[in-house]
């Protein structure tokens, strides 16, 4: 007879993926033990891998699910009606919003996701790379006949909009003078008004 889930399994993996992004984030991924995890969850270190049969596969559900909720965000800000200018906005603060109690995840993610198994990666990456083909569609709205004669920048250019992006967490100090939606027009403003003189 099959075991049957219990009903609190789903909320108990959500906060030991939370509690793990922050582990990993703050004590870097591969010096973190499973055991000393466990405690920060205040759990055994039998339920964890009740859950998880592995650090990687603990890694990855991390950064799956982190990745899958921002691709999910992003294409459908992206899809909004609107000007070019007035959905790259909205596509840079959504972004930035949905990093909002992500720091941990994001952090994770850019140091750690080289250490997965190849085919793990490659899930990962595609994800990225449906973020970054969003973001180059939107900045390429915006200038599109300069695009047109500079294909070669687009990707230097959206790249740039992520760089602004996804450092915003290292300096960021909450109830600092500068909030996520100020900063997003900030970026914002910076690709609108910059892109003609990079374009030429």
């Amino acid at each position: 007879m099959a075991r049957t889930i219990a009903k609190d399994h789903e909320a108990k993996r959500e906060a030991i993926l939370h509690t793990a992004a922050s582990f990993f984030a703050e004590h870097g991924y591969d010096r973190a033990s499973m055991g000393k995890l466990a405690q920060a969850c205040g759990v055994s270190k039998a339920l964890i891998y009740h859950y998880y049969p592995s650090k990687d596969a603990l890694l990855f559900d991390i950064l799956d699910t982190h990745l899958t909720a921002l691709v999910e965000v992003v294409e459908r800000a992206a899809a909004e009606p609107g000007t070019p200018q007035t959905r790259l906005r909205a596509l840079i603060r959504a972004i930035l919003i949905a990093y909002r109690d992500s720091d941990a995840e994001h952090k994770v993610q850019l140091e750690a996701l080289s250490s997965l198994p190849e085919d793990n990666q490659r899930h990962l990456r595609a994800l990225q790379r449906r973020l970054v083909t969003s973001m180059s569609e939107a900045v390429r709205a915006i200038e599109p006949e300069r695009f047109s004669s500079r294909p070669d920048l687009v990707g230097p250019v959206t790249m740039s909009v992520f760089g602004m992006l996804n450092w915003f967490y290292l300096w960021h100090k909450p109830g600092g003078p500068v909030d996520r939606d100020a900063y997003a027009d900030i970026v914002a403003d910076l690709v609108i008004g910059g892109l003609p003189a990079v374009c030429g």
